[in-house]
């Protein structure tokens, strides 16, 4: 699962506001190279929740050089682009969990794949 994923996600916990609360305890996690692109990063940039992402980031250790805040992204500074798009797209959190900071609820990741279903009794 990649931080851009991450970013969509919401808990599904009916106890759990419909907002991004959601952190990640990684157990394995790789790096894989994909192709760079200005114009669809500047893009999702306007999208993502930042603290979300640069919390995320920061968890997985590759937060270091990212901006504080959304507003101070130089979209012509390539170097700082790179190390968002590195973040956001390049590092795939392949086993761990998601846990709701709400409820303290835990979905599994697998094979990259987060697990966001919920037992028969938290319906």
């Amino acid at each position: 699962m990649i931080l851009l994923t991450h970013n969509m996600l919401a808990s599904p916990m009916k106890e759990a506001s419909k907002q991004l609360h959601l952190k990640i305890e990684c157990e394995e996690k790789v790096e894989k190279e994909q192709e760079y692109n200005a114009d669809f990063l500047n893009r999702m940039i306007e999208r993502i929740d930042w603290n979300s992402f640069c919390a995320a980031a920061q968890s997985l250790d590759v937060g270091n050089g990212l901006p504080e805040s959304k507003e101070q992204v130089d979209s012509s500074n390539e170097e700082q682009m790179k190390k968002i798009h590195h973040a956001l797209m390049e590092v795939d959190v392949v086993k761990g969990s998601l846990v709701c900071t709400e409820t303290g609820r835990k979905f599994p990741i697998a094979a990259g794949i987060p697990n966001m279903l919920l037992n028969q009794d938290e319906l």
